[in-house]
């Protein structure tokens, strides 16, 4: 399975089901079909894609616009922009700061502030997206996942379990900061709320 072909599962979920749920179980079903490689190159495609957006610079933004905090929160959040889709996701892996526009974003921070009651649909939050490949290979296989992990470190991933930035760590709770590293998140997040 190449990047083409792990963008066109993401997206075709996206369009094929309704809320996160029936998402996963699309995604589980269309890879339990597949070839255990198959199963082994989108659990590394998901990897690859964590990594670009694990960094402080996008973690600060997550943090100025309220969409994620601490570790756990971050981790879930990073899957949850791969929900996206390709498009969205490299603009923002390219520039966090372009977060502010995705109407997705803007979306919840409007049912935010305007105190709208949010489902787990809502929330910047797709944990269980990173489960997708070790259900289906236990689906598939008959086995548990434990050989889909090795095979992953036997192609030089390193497996964690949280986030691992290794750019430059900042306060995003410094106004002043904040406002030079993540500008349009930090002057969107002041006028949403009027604080301009």
């Amino acid at each position: 399975m190449d990047i083409d072909e792990f963008w066109h599962l993401i997206e075709q979920s996206a369009r094929e089901t309704d809320g996160k749920e029936s998402r996963l179980r699309w995604l589980e079903e269309q890879l339990a079909g597949r070839s255990a490689e198959e199963i082994i190159d989108f659990q590394a495609w998901i990897l690859e894609a964590r990594r670009k957006v694990d960094t402080y610079l996008m973690w600060g933004a997550a943090i100025v616009l309220s969409l994620a905090g601490g570790d756990d929160s971050f981790w879930y959040f990073q899957m949850w922009l791969v929900g996206l889709g390709r498009e969205t996701f490299e603009k923002v892996a390219d520039d966090p700061d372009t977060l502010a526009d995705v109407p997705e974003v803007q979306r919840f921070l409007a049912m935010q502030r305007d105190r709208i009651p949010r489902t787990d649909d809502d929330w910047p939050e797709f944990e269980c997206l990173s489960y997708v490949a070790p259900k289906a290979w236990e689906k598939m296989t008959g086995t548990d996942s434990g050989a889909l992990f090795d095979a992953l470190e036997a192609r030089g991933y390193v497996l964690r379990a949280l986030p691992n930035p290794t750019d430059e760590d900042w306060d995003p709770g410094d106004d002043e900061e904040a406002a030079r590293r993540v500008p349009r998140s930090h002057r969107y997040i002041r006028e949403l709320y009027g604080r301009v």
